[in-house]
């Protein structure tokens, strides 16, 4: 069976018009936007499991009548993720609503200095301005292999280790009290 070409009109029509409600400012818009885009994901869904069967259990219907019982788990899942994002988006939206009299995101202090300076076009000074306590690459000193200090207690890799009474590698020894 082919897909019907008007289920997935519509799925991508619900997700589209999810989507624009999603880049509102007020929650309830938001809110609306989730659903929209959810039913129009679980429409796809639907559309995409194919054929229309017979209950997917395996003494009631031929095996080759069963419908795919995986695309219902999923779309059984959106449903339960949607409700569960529709309660916090309801919830946030009531509370703004009781603290500020509309639902209407706020622009974050940070985010309106940074639009501001955009706005402005000014940038940083550090950004600007050559920062000479960093070398450049041709000033940079490159340190052998050779010139690396050694530890003046360890004359070679091993010996802490094999030294008796030392319990420098916090393994062995005795203790004393």
């Amino acid at each position: 069976m082919e897909p019907n070409l008007t289920l997935i009109i519509v799925g991508g029509v619900l997700i589209t018009a999810g989507v624009y409600l999603l880049l509102e400012r007020s929650l309830t818009r938001i809110l609306v936007g989730v659903l929209l885009a959810g039913n129009g994901v679980n429409l796809l869904f639907l559309v995409a499991s194919g054929a229309a069967g017979g209950a997917p259990i395996i003494k009631l219907t031929p095996a080759d009548q069963m419908s795919d019982p995986l695309p219902q788990a999923m779309v059984l899942t959106a449903i339960v993720i949607t409700l569960g994002t529709t309660a916090f988006l309801l919830t946030l939206a009531y509370r703004s609503f009781q603290l500020n009299g509309n639902d209407e995101v706020a622009d974050d202090v940070e985010d309106r200095k940074i639009r501001e300076l955009a706005d402005a076009d000014l940038a940083s000074a550090s950004y600007d301005e050559a920062d000479t306590s960093v070398p450049s690459e041709d000033e940079r000193v490159i340190i052998s292999e050779d010139a690396r200090p050694e530890d003046p207690d360890l004359s070679e890799p091993g010996d802490a280790l094999a030294s008796p009474g030392s319990d420098k590698s916090g393994v062995g020894g005795e203790r004393g009290e």
